[in-house]
Order: C-alpha cells, then structure tokens, then sequence
C-alpha cells in the first residue's frame, strides 16, 4: 500500500516563499508518477506540477511556471514543490499524490490512486 504525507504549508505574504513536501513509501516500483494538486473551496482540485520517479520527465502548469520548481529526492522517497513569488491566488490545500505509470502532461485527479490528506497553503496581500 502506497502512502502519502504532505507536509510544509502556512500563511505567508504576497511575494514570499515555501517549500511543501511530500513523504512517499510502500511503492513497489519506480515506474511512477508523483504530482501537486491544489484546490480551494470554489474551485475543482487542478494539477500544479507532477515528475516521474525516473526524473526524466516533469511538468508544471503554465500558472505557476517560473514561480514553482517540483523536484524529488529519490533515496529519502520525498517529493517537494519549491513555491517563490506566492500571490493570494496560490491559496489553497495543496495535495501529493502517487500514480504507478508515466506522466503525461498536466496531472489529472482522476488518475491517481494514492492521495495525502493535503497540507494548507494561505498567501496574503
């Protein structure tokens, strides 16, 4: 069973800086995709950043691109997605999560069957 912590969220202000990361065990392989997902109380959860567990291939959607880096430290199974320039639209409950397979684009919920519980991510102005 795969398992998944996040962790690393606050309140910052506009302009500030975290770092969220995210604590995986239990996959059986490393033919898997790992991604950042957000979503705030009026909009669908959406896919931030995802990166394969080979490194060979990453993503980051084009609202955070320049701002946000996703990166992963193999031998400590832990993902982290890197956030500078944070502006009040990046609040929100930012989520880890595990798929076995490749990535492909920008990650969609729907694909990935290992979730954390989330970690929360307020950035005022």
């Amino acid at each position: 069973q795969v398992h998944v912590v996040e962790s690393g969220g606050g309140s910052v202000q506009a302009g500030g800086s975290l770092r969220l990361s995210c604590a995986a065990s239990g996959y059986t392989s490393r033919n898997v995709c790992m991604a950042w997902f957000r979503q705030t109380p009026v909009k669908e959860r959406e896919g931030v950043a995802s990166i394969h567990g080979s490194g060979r291939m990453s993503y980051v959607t084009d609202s955070v691109k320049g701002r946000f880096i996703i990166s992963q430290d193999n031998p400590k199974n832990t993902l982290y997605l890197h956030m500078n320039s944070l502006n009040p639209e990046d609040t929100g409950m930012y989520y880890c999560a595990v798929r076995y397979g490749g990535c492909g684009g920008r990650p969609v919920p729907s694909n990935y069957n290992y979730w954390g519980q989330g970690t929360q991510v307020t950035v005022s102005s």
